[in-house]
C-alpha cells in the first residue's frame, strides 16, 4: 500500500510517499481502507520528534482517519450497542499510522458514522470536538453566560470550541491572526482579539474586568502566563497543545523546544488555590483506557452534528502524497478549520 513515512525527525521535507507492506489486522483489531485522513497539530511534533510517544524513525505519522471497514479480526472489545460490520462507514483514532491507504485500528477506537456524515467531516471531527467538548464540558463544568478565551480560534479545535460555546450560551472571546479577524466575528466570536497588536492580557480585561471562566491554550511557553492572568476567581486554565515548540519554518529545533519549556510557568498549589483556580491539561490519545467516556461524549457531539448546530469547517485538502505540503500549510499558519488528506 502506499504511505507516508517520516524518515527522519525534522521538517516538513522529511514526509516521503512509499510502498510499505499492508498492515495485517490482529486479534480485536478492524482493518480501515482510509478515505481522509485528519491533519492535527500532533501530527506536526510527531513528524519533529516531540509528541510524546512518539517512536523512532522510520514510521507513519497521523492519528485520526475516516474510511471502510475491510475486515474485523476476533476478539477485542466494543460497545454492545455498536456491533460494527464489514462495509460500515467509520471513523478511528489509532495512535500513529492515519496517513496511509489501509490502517488497522483496536475495535474500542472505532467508531460508526451517523448516517449523512461524509468521509471528511468524519475525519474532521472526533479530535477536534471531542478535545473541546471534554475540556469545556466535561472538565471544564462551563454554564451557560459563562465566558471563555480561546486561543488559536479559527484553527480545528479553536473553531470545534467556538461553535459548542454558541450551543451552550457561553460569551466568547477569540485570538487569531490580523487577517482572521472578520473571520472570527463571521462564526460568532463575540470579541475577536489581534495577538499581533497589544497586551492580550489588557484587551481581555476590557471585555471582561473580573476575568474569564476559560482560556484554552494549545500554545504553551510563556502563553501560559498570560492565559492564567486572564482567569477569573474559579478560572480554568485548559493546556492542550505545545505549538510554541514548533516554529513557523517546521523544522526540528530542540532549542527552540527547550526555551518554551523554559518560558512555562510553574503554578504554585497555595497560590491556585487562593485564586480558587484550575490548570489542567487534555490529551485524547492518553484517554484510550476511558473510551465509554469518550464514546458518551462523541454520542452528544453527533446529536449537535445531526442537529445542524455544529459542522466542521474544512480549510483545505490535500492529497495524501502532498501531506508535506499540508504540514507547511499549517505551520504557515494558513489553515482556517480542519486540513485533510485525500486517500483515493
Amino acid at each position: 500500500m502506499r504511505a507516508v513515512v517520516v524518515r527522519r525527525y525534522g521538517p516538513p521535507s522529511v514526509l516521503e510517499l512509499q510502498q510499505v507492506p499492508d498492515p495485517q489486522p490482529k486479534a480485536g483489531e478492524v482493518l480501515i481502507r482510509v478515505r481522509s485522513v485528519g491533519v492535527n497539530f500532533a501530527d506536526l511534533l510527531q513528524r519533529m520528534g516531540f509528541y510524546p510517544g512518539t517512536p523512532k524513525p522510520p514510521f507513519i505519522p497521523g492519528l485520526e482517519i475516516a474510511g471502510v471497514i475491510e475486515k474485523i479480526a476476533d476478539g477485542g472489545r466494543q460497545a454492545e450497542d455498536e456491533a460494527l460490520k464489514v462495509g460500515d462507514a467509520v471513523m478511528a483514532l489509532p495512535q500513529f499510522g492515519a496517513y496511509a491507504e489501509w490502517v488497522a485500528a483496536p475495535r474500542s477506537a472505532v467508531h460508526r458514522l451517523p448516517a449523512g456524515m461524509t468521509f471528511d467531516d468524519g475525519a474532521a471531527i472526533f479530535a477536534n470536538y471531542v478535545t473541546a467538548y471534554h475540556a469545556m464540558f466535561t472538565m471544564g463544568n462551563l454554564q451557560p453566560g459563562d465566558k471563555i478565551l480561546i486561543h488559536g480560534a479559527a484553527g480545528g479545535v479553536g473553531i470545534a470550541a467556538v461553535q459548542l460555546a454558541r450551543v451552550r450560551g457561553l460569551v466568547i472571546l477569540g485570538t487569531a491572526g490580523p487577517s482572521k479577524q472578520d473571520y472570527l466575528r463571521k462564526i460568532g466570536v463575540h470579541h475577536p482579539i489581534d495577538y499581533s497588536r497589544g497586551d492580550i492580557v489588557q484587551t481581555v480585561k476590557t471585555y471582561a474586568p473580573d476575568g474569564v471562566e476559560m482560556v484554552m491554550d494549545p500554545i504553551g511557553g510563556k502563553s501560559l502566563r498570560e492565559s492564567y492572568e486572564c482567569l477569573s476567581p474559579i478560572g480554568r486554565l485548559v493546556v492542550y497543545g505545545f505549538s510554541a515548540a514548533a516554529g513557523p519554518d517546521g523544522k526540528r529545533s530542540p532549542l527552540r523546544a527547550l526555551r518554551a519549556l523554559l518560558e512555562t510557568p510553574r503554578f504554585n498549589p497555595l497560590k491556585l488555590m487562593a485564586k480558587n483556580a484550575a490548570v489542567f491539561g487534555v490529551n485524547l490519545g492518553a484517554l484510550r483506557s476511558r473510551m465509554p467516556l469518550l464514546r458518551s461524549e462523541l454520542a452528544d457531539v453527533f446529536r449537535m452534528y445531526g442537529e445542524g448546530k455544529i459542522k466542521p469547517v474544512i480549510g483545505k485538502t490535500f492529497p495524501l502524497e502532498e501531506a508535506a505540503a499540508a504540514h507547511q500549510y499549517i505551520h504557515d499558519r494558513k489553515n482556517i478549520g480542519k486540513v485533510l488528506l485525500s486517500v483515493r
